[in-house]
């Protein structure tokens, strides 16, 4: 069984071909689940906002792209943001120095997998998330990081 906690940074690249997108949808096609927290949509528009002021992809692609995401989203486990997720990425921010939502990342991946008593794999491609996660015995993917 193979369960993937997917932050913005993994779930992003399907949507806007970085490098990397090919090995996500490989990832999220053998899952047996994937899931993230709420706060991944207004991370994703923000960053599919981001990419297209910067003109790195047309409106027009990034319209496809939210467009795209929208149709995915109702396929995605979506993690509720509660007192609880908020109070534990509080002491993870604080321990690991992990910026906010990063932190809230980590704590819905680590909340998920103790409510399924069952591994839960921690998908990102930001440096701080993955170490912090690999610290804490999370699963983390891709296997070696190192940007």
């Amino acid at each position: 069984m193979s369960i993937i906690y997917l932050d913005t940074s993994a779930l992003l690249k399907q949507y806007i071909g970085e490098p990397g997108a090919e090995d996500v949808e490989q990832l999220i096609d053998k899952a047996d689940g994937t899931g993230t927290v709420e706060v991944t949509k207004a991370e994703i528009a923000s960053a599919m906002s981001r990419t297209m002021r910067a003109g790195m992809i047309s409106p027009d692609e990034g319209q496809d792209a939210w467009k795209e995401f929208l149709k995915d989203w109702p396929f995605i486990t979506v993690l509720v943001v509660s007192t609880r997720l908020v109070e534990r990425a509080a002491s993870l921010a604080w321990k690991y120095r992990l910026r906010g939502y990063d932190a809230v990342h980590l704590a819905a991946s680590m909340l998920w997998q103790e409510t399924l008593t069952a591994p839960v794999t921690l998908a990102t491609f930001d440096r701080e998330l993955w170490l912090a996660g690999g610290e804490t015995g999370m699963s983390v993917w891709p296997e070696g990081l190192v940007t």
